[in-house]
């Protein structure tokens, strides 16, 4: 096993990062590695973020902090100001690694630049004071939640380790030699997964801009564009989240593009993906498999592989994972275990409780069924995970994005945005009855209406990170729902009204 200080000091023989004109050797990223390391250490930085793009240059920083004991806090660059200034604030940093126009953020901040690997930093002093963080920190992740607040993940080395050794173990067989880096390095995804992993197994990263890779801010995807890299590229592996899957599937089948040959793995999470969407890429030739993870786990534990997937599932428990279902249903995980969260008090039990319903088959695939707190009880006493009836809305082609309500309502009712402008009422009707009829009565659409946007940043429907804000949803278009609050016949699936 290479251990987090030897893979930042030197990156195994055979491994590379190419930036679309440029490929650079284990020597030539040491020779970084180091000169960073030295400076971070003349300096005495103690916490460092960085708030950049994808780039050979993202790559040495996080292993130079590494390398000199600082811990490392990746921002995201679709955070908005308010979520910067509390990660900053909440995680003590006292040197950010950014972009000059990024740095005027902070006019009395001293400045000064740095090249890293070609890139050119600006180096910004902050004054936070030093925050209080569990022994062993290495890095430091962000995730927002529902109401867009950033909280600060603590992880350790060993942890994240532990994590891209049980990838490179589970993938070995597949002979994976060039990895496309398509989502934020700042996304611990990516950054363990689609990083460290490939990496460590001494394959070659493809890091280009996310602009390149048809990746605009949380949600802006041009599958086009990605299918043109991809094609030029020929990886044998890329991460995706569900929506980029969805809008690759799409283009392929319309546009008649056949799928490189090199594609071995293509990995999907951060959400719920749903069987249909799997075998809708399989049937054009993608190999997709579904995993889960989250931060609390240094990223991912289950994993559907080629030869061992069951569309459907997350999969099963990677080398370095335990998962276990307690008895109420929730999931749980132990062994590559975050330390704890900042500014909260003790260390996590050794079974994490994620907040995720689901259960274990008979042959070990975990299948997740929503949120435990994210729960509508009908009035008729039923309990119903919103989660689950919008990854069968969004199985259907023509449906993108589907929110689901319906709490101490008869019914259930949703709010939908198509995949494509040209959709007709009677196709996203159709859609609806479709996922319909593989739920139980209980769990059925009476009543939908057309969305006025899309779930985005931009529209106020959805966080950075892409979870819609559902709160902001109902009450934008409340007055539309209002069908449903009346009582409905039992068969929710015979009176299904949709409304555009």
């Amino acid at each position: 096993m290479k251990t987090s200080a030897g893979l930042a000091r030197r990156l195994p023989e055979g491994a590379r990062l190419h930036d679309g004109s440029r490929t650079w050797t284990p020597s030539e990223v040491a020779v970084e590695v180091e000169s960073l390391a030295n400076r971070l250490r003349e300096r005495g930085v103690r916490v460092l973020a960085s708030l950049a793009d994808n780039s050979p240059a993202w790559v040495v920083i996080d292993l130079a902090a590494t390398c000199a004991g600082v811990v490392h806090v990746p921002l995201p660059l679709f955070f908005t100001a308010e979520q910067l200034h509390h990660a900053l604030r909440a995680a003590g940093v006292d040197t950010l690694f950014c972009s000059g126009a990024a740095a005027e953020r902070w006019p009395d901040a001293p400045c000064e630049t740095l090249h890293v690997a070609g890139h050119a930093f600006a180096q910004v002093r902050l004054p936070f004071a030093a925050a209080p963080m569990p022994v062993g920190t290495s890095k430091v992740t962000f995730t927002s939640g529902t109401t867009g607040a950033p909280k600060g993940v603590c992880l350790g080395a060993p942890a994240m380790v532990a994590v891209a050794d049980g990838l490179v173990q589970a993938l070995e067989p597949l002979g994976i030699q060039r990895h496309l880096c398509a989502l934020p390095f700042a996304v611990l995804l990516e950054n363990i997964a689609g990083m460290m992993a490939p990496l460590t197994a001494g394959a070659t990263c493809v890091v280009l801009p996310l602009s390149q890779v048809g990746l605009n801010g949380s949600s802006g995807f041009d599958a086009a564009r990605f299918d043109a890299v991809v094609d030029h590229v020929q990886p044998n592996s890329v991460i995706l989240l569900p929506q980029m899957l969805r809008a690759w599937v799409a283009y392929l089948a319309t546009s008649g593009r056949r799928v490189p040959s090199s594609l071995r793995m293509v990995a999907v999470g951060g959400a719920a993906v749903g069987a249909k969407l799997i075998q809708a890429a399989h049937s054009i030739g993608l190999p997709a498999f579904e995993g889960y993870g989250l931060s609390e786990g240094a990223s991912v534990q289950a994993l559907n592989l080629p030869g061992h997937a069951r569309p459907g599932s997350a999969g099963r428990a990677l080398p370095h994972s335990r998962i276990r279902i307690a008895a109420d249903g929730e999931v749980e995980i132990g062994g590559s275990l975050f330390l704890g969260y900042l500014g909260e008090d003790g260390a996590p039990p050794a079974w994490w409780p994620t907040g995720d319903l689901g259960a274990i088959d008979a042959d070990g695939y975990l299948h997740l069924h929503g949120r435990k707190k994210l729960v509508l009880i009908t009035a008729f006493g039923r309990n119903v995970s919103p989660e689950w009836v919008e990854t069968a809305l969004r199985d259907e082609p023509v449906i993108l994005q589907a929110v689901v309500f319906g709490d101490g309502e008869p019914a259930l009712s949703a709010v939908l945005w198509p995949t494509r402008d040209s959709a007709s009422h009677a196709q996203l009707q159709a859609a609806v009855d479709a996922a319909n009829a593989a739920l139980p009565d209980y769990a059925r659409i009476a009543h939908w209406t057309l969305a006025e946007a899309p779930f985005s940043v931009e529209s106020g429907m959805a966080t950075p990170n892409g979870r819609p804000q559902r709160s902001t949803i109902l009450r934008t278009h409340a007055q539309r729902l209002q069908p449903v609050m009346r009582p409905v016949a039992p068969s929710p699936l015979s009176i299904a009204q949709g409304r555009s």
